[in-house]
Formats: C-alpha cells, structure tokens, sequence
C-alpha cells in the first residue's frame, strides 16, 4: 500500500508527456509479466504418444515436448549417454528409446520431489 502511494505521488508530480510515458512502461511491464505467467510451462506431461516407428533422435525430441518442465542440462548427459549407445555400440533404437522414456519419468519425478521439498521447507 505505501509503494502506491509514494508512486501515485510520484505520478501526479510529472508532466503530463511523462505521466503518459509511465503509463505505456507499466501496461508494457503488465504485459510482459502476463506473457511470463501464460509461458509457464505445464506442471505434468503432455500426452504425446510414441509412434510406432521412431528414431532415437524424434523421441528425444518428443520426450522433451512431453517434458517440457524439465531443465534440459539435467536430461542431457544421460540422452547423449543413450544415443552413444546407439551410434556406436549398436543397441536397438527401440531398447534406447525405452530407456530414454524411464529417464525422462524419473526426472519428472525428481522434479515433483523438488517442488514437494520446497513447500514443505516454506
């Protein structure tokens, strides 16, 4: 209440140009911070399904559109750990994606361990 009254005094102590100035810049803050919340990505997974047929590389891609909560630095070593075992010593794209898919769950539910550890902690 006192940031909006000493603002509001502020305000009424501009010119008229710069009163309109302060209005564009708090509609344009109001936006942005809109835009922020609506960008938010979702708290559980999005239902993607897995095709039938797909390479390893479409499902690291789906898993994380699926997934779009997760940090991908975290994800990341262990997805490249399971495209190496499929480049390079040759293990069935159908095993590595299934691998993939227990990597990524167990990530969300760290994830969700996280978000528990953190309210509690609150």
């Amino acid at each position: 209440m006192r940031d909006s009254k000493r603002l509001l005094s502020i305000f009424r102590n501009l010119s008229e140009t710069r009163q309109q100035a302060l209005l564009e810049y708090a509609a344009f803050l109001a936006g942005k911070e809109g835009a922020e919340i609506a960008a938010a990505p979702p708290t559980e997974p999005l239902p993607i399904p897995r095709p039938e047929q797909e390479n390893v590389v479409k499902a690291i891609r789906r898993l994380m559109q699926t997934y779009p909560m997760l940090e991908r630095n975290r994800i990341f070593h262990e997805a490249s750990a399971q495209m190496t075992r499929h480049l390079i010593h040759g293990v069935a794209a159908v095993e590595v994606i299934d691998e993939l898919e227990q990597i990524f769950a167990r990530q969300y539910q760290q994830h969700l361990d996280a978000l528990k550890q953190d309210l509690l902690s609150s």
